[in-house]
């Protein structure tokens, strides 16, 4: 049989010669020296040095955090400190209770002399108030001490009338102690009207008189005694006349204290 002849590869009509692969492919990177490692990263993971500017404001607000963490933790302390003190005032105050049974003092005013009332002129008068008031400390293991700075006043209406005050003295357990003070006013001016109302209500056998007791003390638990606290009695007083010979028609006493 006759052999096929193949026509060669025509040449290119445009004139260019075909490049060789090694002629297109970038050159090539020197190899690694033999122990050496070649890392690559891209662009967008460089991290550059931070310029000084920087630097120092990274060192700043380091420290300024640094400065709120130890804040935090002093107040997170004091906090505890505190609950833990009022726990143990807590507990103490319930064992004093259950252990001393505290009562509350009573008070009460049992007779008054009335001095210096002249309703028939418009000068200026100066009463005078002997009051004679009860204490009962009616508890089995806790004594008062009655301090002084105390101070008693009577008014009509929101006219100080006279003031004074209570002697000191030590009041010891289910004890009865009866006082009297003397309380004196100086150059009071009353209205007509406040005149004719004291009038009006003497001719009634009522005249209301309102008395302001407030007294520093101290309390004696055992051999333990407390910081000052202050007494407030107020008594609502009411006489049949404003002489020496009154007599309290009506009275009721209201008290509380002032721990601080």
């Amino acid at each position: 049989m006759a052999e096929r002849v193949h026509p060669a590869d025509s040449p290119p009509t445009s004139g260019e010669y075909p490049t060789s692969k090694a002629a297109t492919s970038s050159p090539e990177k020197p190899a690694p020296q033999p122990g050496t490692y070649v890392i690559q990263i891209p662009k967008d993971q460089i991290y550059r040095v931070p310029s000084p500017d920087n630097a120092r404001r990274y060192e700043h607000l380091s420290k300024r955090k640094a400065r709120r963490s130890s804040c935090r933790s002093c107040c997170f302390c004091l906090l505890i400190t505190v609950i833990v003190l009022l726990l143990v005032s807590a507990i103490a105050a319930a064992v004093i209770y259950f252990v001393y049974k505290p009562e509350s003092p009573n008070y009460s005013v049992e007779n008054v002399v009335i001095k210096g009332f002249n309703l028939n002129s418009s000068s200026p008068i100066s009463p005078e108030f002997d009051i004679t008031v009860r204490a009962h400390n009616p508890n089995d293991k806790i004594g008062i001490y009655y301090d002084k700075g105390s101070s008693v006043g009577v008014y009509y209406e929101d006219i100080n009338l006279c003031r004074g005050g209570l002697p000191a003295f030590y009041q010891p357990t289910n004890n009865v102690t009866v006082f009297k003070t003397a309380l004196k006013g100086s150059a009071i001016e009353l209205t007509n009207g406040a005149l004719r109302a004291l009038s009006d209500q003497q001719n009634k056998r009522a005249v209301p008189f309102r008395l302001k007791l407030r007294a520093p003390v101290k309390i004696k638990v055992g051999s333990f005694k407390t910081w000052k606290i202050t007494v407030k009695v107020t008594c609502k007083i009411t006489v049949d006349r404003l002489t020496a010979a009154s007599r309290i028609v009506s009275k009721d006493c209201d008290y509380g204290v002032d721990l601080w």
